[in-house]
């Protein structure tokens, strides 16, 4: 029977040690599940023959918080954990979020801001030159100069804020092990310079081996578009297989050294990661605090791969996890599966079957298999390369078998699908399937926007084609007598978005009567496309000018106009249209977004303006004021 790995003292002597290994320390709580980065990283050093225990969320204010396991032999391991600390936090308008789901109870403020940092310089402080060997999302996704949104400065890599001896990006099994076998065999932690999948710091970089020298940060912090040409030279260096090493100076003398990317898991290797001997749930001790939440979103679910050729400039899945598909086998997700309706609580539902992007299961063409993926072409943006191999083949068929299982009643497709892979497959059958087998009344697809020029800067297809994707997903529901629905997810205020093309994502929504009650701003995260556009005005890929909604108040406006309908929403909608010279989708007509304010000059309403919900046109909202001449919080009602 599975059991956790040691959380204290005690649990080391009930095994009979008397130090570990590696400790690793943990911004999140303590959760042994494959969808957890701590639970993988710390079970894979395990196989290898380790001895590891954790210290989850240790208390940054008392040095003592890491003492807990003791010295260990070869090192600390340090995560911020599952989610950026700062995201965790922060909303993108930067208030504090009343919530962690990663933290029992789901109780907020567990972590200190910039985790990963902060846990190494206390581990430092404590026990002086241990080595500290940093990761997670946190770490990969600032392993160079960074641009910080909560500070709005660039940041140094974090390498060098961190105190760290080695920094680990991506997602890491196979470096930490390698790294972890240097420091058994008694080399230092200055001499991990030839991992794969790591950053390093040094005086003297080793320039023998095919690699490219950055501008120096001093360069970087001072000018916004070497910034931007220095990312995306990065941003193409993100392959295993054609990605140089690359050297950032620093001031003094000092170079952070980037290495080559690890090799993509083969199946056999992502087979082994999934089928150690997980608990597969949170630990016992927060059973009193009512649990983990993030828990309940994987617990009945299957991770099928990793990676994703997708290429969204918002998406930092380049920069961690790569761009070739890397899949477990159907015996491995099915013995899984299987485990997984024994629970207790299991009701039938297999909630998702997927990964970054749920229906990639191969990588994008055969020429990624032996030359990787083309550092200046992506596979699916502007449109499909002609060189892809879009084939739902061997998905469909894991997904029959799931749903053959016994006790399994239904098997849901939660992760994105990406609709124009989806139409690029000659074959119907798994769309066909997907329709009537894994879809809950309602398909989430990521259109993200309707206007062309944003969807442009996004990487993401245009609007043209996410209306044909609706247009055949609507034909096969009636073809099957089903009433199913799209749920778009929509994004406002993305670097290229003038209240132009916002304006027009209002009209879209009302011309197709969606009405979503979540938006979700840009929110500008460490290593993607388009936070670099965001922070230096600069599309990174051709160095043209990109117009960033960054003032506030203008961002609201832009949310406001997806929200249109909601009454607390009008006077920004009201000034959104005006400032968009829009004036005409304000009034009694069919097609206005909302109605003139009272005394607003207006030409009188034609009789056809009066609305009874037959013509399927949402009747203009006008909110009414009180004798003060105040808008009441609910529109119609009178105080």
């Amino acid at each position: 029977m599975a059991e956790f790995l040691p959380v204290s003292k005690a649990d080391m002597r009930a095994r009979g040690w008397t130090q570990c290994d590696f400790v690793y320390v943990s911004g999140d709580a303590y959760v042994d599940h494959p969808s957890f980065g701590h639970a993988i990283i710390t079970r894979v050093l395990e196989r290898a023959g380790y001895k590891v225990g954790v210290i989850a969320q240790p208390n940054w204010k008392n040095p003592q918080s890491v003492t807990v396991l003791g010295r260990p032999r070869l090192g600390f391991l340090v995560s911020g954990g599952n989610m950026d600390s700062m995201v965790n936090h922060y909303s993108v308008s930067k208030k504090r979020r009343r919530t962690d789901a990663y933290t029992p109870g789901g109780q907020m403020g567990k972590r200190p801001d910039y985790a990963a940092v902060v846990y190494c310089n206390l581990i430092r402080r404590v026990y002086g030159a241990v080595p500290i060997l940093v990761g997670g999302i946190e770490a990969s996704l600032r392993r160079l100069a960074h641009y910080d949104y909560w500070s709005d400065k660039l940041k140094r890599s974090l390498l060098l804020d961190s105190q760290a001896d080695l920094l680990l990006y991506g997602m890491g099994e196979k470096a930490v092990v390698e790294a972890a076998d240097a420091l058994d065999s008694g080399l230092s932690p200055a001499d991990l310079t030839f991992i794969r999948g790591t950053v390093y710091r040094t005086r003297k970089p080793d320039l023998q081996a095919p690699h490219i020298v950055l501008p120096d940060y001093p360069t970087l912090a001072r000018d916004r578009r070497a910034y931007a040409g220095s990312f995306y030279i990065q941003y193409r260096n993100t392959d295993p297989f054609s990605a140089k090493t690359l050297v950032e100076p620093y001031e003094g003398g000092e170079f952070v050294v980037q290495n080559p990317p690890q090799p993509p898991l083969t199946q056999a290797e992502m087979d082994q990661v999934y089928d150690l001997p997980y608990v597969r749930t949170y630990h016992p001790s927060y059973e009193a605090a009512g649990g983990v939440p993030a828990i309940e979103e994987v617990r009945f679910s299957l991770v099928s791969c990793r990676g994703c050729f997708g290429g969204c400039s918002f998406c930092a899945l380049t920069f961690h996890q790569g761009r070739i598909i890397q899949t477990r086998s159907h015996e491995s997700m099915l013995s899984e599966a299987r485990r997984m309706t024994e629970a207790p609580d299991f009701k039938g539902y297999i909630h998702d079957v997927g990964g970054p992007t749920a229906n990639f299961r191969q990588p994008a063409c055969q020429k990624q298999l032996q030359r990787g993926a083309c550092p200046g072409r992506q596979c699916l943006y502007p449109r499909p390369c002609k060189n892809l191999e879009a084939d739902h083949g061997d998905y469909l068929a894991l997904l029959r078998k799931l749903r053959a299982l016994p006790r399994v009643k239904k098997v849901f497709i939660r992760s994105g699908i990406r609709f124009d892979y989806l139409l690029s497959d000659p074959d119907d059958t798994f769309f066909r399937e997907l329709v009537r087998y894994h879809v809950s009344g309602q398909l989430k697809v990521a259109p993200e926007h309707i206007a062309d020029p944003v969807l442009d800067k996004m990487g993401k297809p245009r609007r043209a084609v996410y209306e044909r994707f609706l247009s055949k997903y609507e034909r096969l529901n009636r073809q099957l007598g089903l009433k199913q629905f799209v749920v778009p997810y929509l994004m406002s205020s993305h670097p290229g978005s003038t209240l132009k093309e916002a304006v027009a994502l209002a009209e879209y929504l009302r011309d197709t009567g969606h009405a979503p009650e979540q938006v979700q701003d840009f929110y500008p995260t460490p290593s993607t496309l388009s936070t670099v556009m965001y922070y230096t005005g600069l599309d990174p890929r051709t160095m043209e000018r990109v117009y960033v909604p960054t003032d506030p108040h203008e961002k609201a406006m832009q949310r406001a106009l997806i929200q249109y309908r909601n009454p607390k929403n009008y006077a920004l909608v009201h000034e959104a249209l005006v400032k968009a010279g829009r004036r005409d989708l304000i009034g009694y007509e069919k097609g206005c977004l909302i109605r003139p304010l009272p005394g607003e000059r207006r030409p009188a309403p034609p009789p056809s303006a009066k609305r009874d919900g037959r013509t399927g046109v949402p009747k203009p909202h006008r909110p009414s004021r009180n004798k003060n001449g105040r808008y009441h919080k609910k529109s119609g009602r009178k105080r």
